[in-house]
């Protein structure tokens, strides 16, 4: 746990649980576990985790294995990728959402291809458009 008097300046990492009450500039990363950013935590850094969940302010980005919890007193500024996204009423959000249901980047995507026409182009004769 990151106590509400604590300020971390860096990149936060690990193989367990965290919860957040205190301020956090940088990174996170603990991509097995779950963050809880508590409703006095203030982060200003990318989270990355299996399960996240604001309670409280985060600018920047949200990557989750499993799923993002954005809870009525939360407040995220940046996007947001996950295969499952919950955001409760009255909570805040400015960004984007990328829900990947096969998880997160995962899938990937074919670009389109040109198919030919089967149809024959047939060019009409003998109008004439520009005194219609």
């Amino acid at each position: 746990m990151i106590g509400p008097s604590i300020v971390i300046k860096g990149e936060v990492s690990g193989e367990e649980d965290l919860l957040i009450q205190g301020k956090v500039e940088g990174k996170i990363s603990l991509n097995g576990n779950q963050v809880t950013v508590g409703e006095s935590g203030e982060v200003r850094a990318d989270i990355f985790a299996k399960t996240i969940q604001i309670n409280g302010k985060v600018i920047g980005d949200i990557t989750a294995n499993e799923k993002v919890i954005i809870s009525k007193s939360g407040n995220v500024h940046g996007n947001v990728v996950a295969p499952r996204v919950l955001l409760e009423d009255g909570a805040m959000f400015k960004g984007s959402i990328d829900m990947d249901p096969a998880g997160v980047g995962k899938a990937t995507v074919a670009a389109p291809q040109a198919v030919p026409s089967a149809a024959p182009q047939i060019k009409p004769s003998g109008l004439d458009l520009k005194s219609a």
